[in-house]
């Protein structure tokens, strides 16, 4: 039995199943500061006999094997989380293998595996919700260098009509700054939900992601792109990004039909999760 963490910044989501992504019991824990959110992580799992634990964790996270602070999350602006050792207290309280990587790397696991991109050796898996982020799977692994990929605070250029400075504590207008659902929420006043009839609001959203897209695309060129997250659920919002990608790339690259290549995720909201039970998974077996 595996047992599996998507850790997010409003939420943690906790289950336990197999690498076929087969849940057998799950639980939903709010997000507030580590001495009241992990004991509840760890009592949950006690209630089973767990083989190895797979994290898909909200970052930037630590994931050099070789580096002294693997399996801390590191310079998060989330009060309490920063320089926390996620793995290490996960492997004290439960001495079994345990799999870490980003929320989003994750999720990009999940629906290789599992998902909208099964059968293919790339895609990529972008996040628009509290935060935005994105994971890439690049022949057939995950993609990682220094450090893994924070295309969520990559810098886009700003809309001529567009006067609001942005909600990145770091860089203020990047594309989390500009695009994330707080960011929605900040500049026009109310939560994108109750904004769905405002055109000019999701226009302006596919203003920006399209801007990502096109320099995810030009960058990796993955095979199927895959967006999740809770603005994402704001249908209205694809064709402005297919209309502003096609716009921006111009002819100078061959795009598929957008509408089956920018898609939501096979897996709904569990691609995090389900991608986590193959983290547990993946970790189970080199040990």
């Amino acid at each position: 039995m595996l047992g599996a963490i998507e850790a997010g910044g409003t939420k943690f989501v906790c289950a336990v199943g197999d690498e076929k992504g087969t849940i057998n019991d799950r639980i939903q824990i709010p997000t507030t500061v580590p001495e009241e959110t992990i004991p509840k992580v760890i009592d949950f799992f006690k209630q089973h006999p767990i083989d190895a634990i797979g994290i898909g964790s909200f970052g930037p996270i630590d994931v050099n094997q070789e580096s002294h602070t693997y399996g801390f999350i590191t310079s998060t602006p989330k009060p309490g989380w920063r320089d926390y050792p996620f793995v290490q207290t996960l492997t004290a309280a439960f001495s079994v293998p345990v799999g870490f990587n980003t929320d989003v790397n994750a999720a990009a696991l999940g629906e290789v595996t599992l998902g909208a991109a099964k059968g293919l050796d790339s895609c990529l898996y972008i996040t628009v919700g509290t935060g935005i982020g994105a994971g890439a799977i690049v022949q057939g692994k995950l993609l990682q260098g220094l450090s893994h990929p924070e295309m969520g605070h990559i810098l886009v250029r700003r809309h001529p009509d567009d006067e609001y400075k942005g909600r990145c504590p770091y860089h203020h207008d990047c594309l989390e700054g500009l695009a994330s659902g707080p960011a929605i929420e900040e500049r026009w006043g109310d939560k994108g939900m109750n904004l769905v009839d405002s055109a000019k609001v999701w226009e302006l959203e596919g203003y920006y992601l399209a801007q990502a897209l096109m320099q995810y695309v030009l960058i990796l060129s993955p095979k199927k792109i895959i967006v999740g997250g809770g603005v994402m659920h704001q249908k209205q919002v694809f064709p402005y990004i297919y209309r502003y990608l096609q716009e921006f790339v111009n002819h100078y690259v061959v795009l598929p039909d957008l509408s089956e290549y920018i898609v939501n995720p096979g897996l709904g909201d569990d691609a995090g999760i389900k991608g986590a039970l193959i983290l547990a998974h993946q970790e189970l077996e080199k040990a």
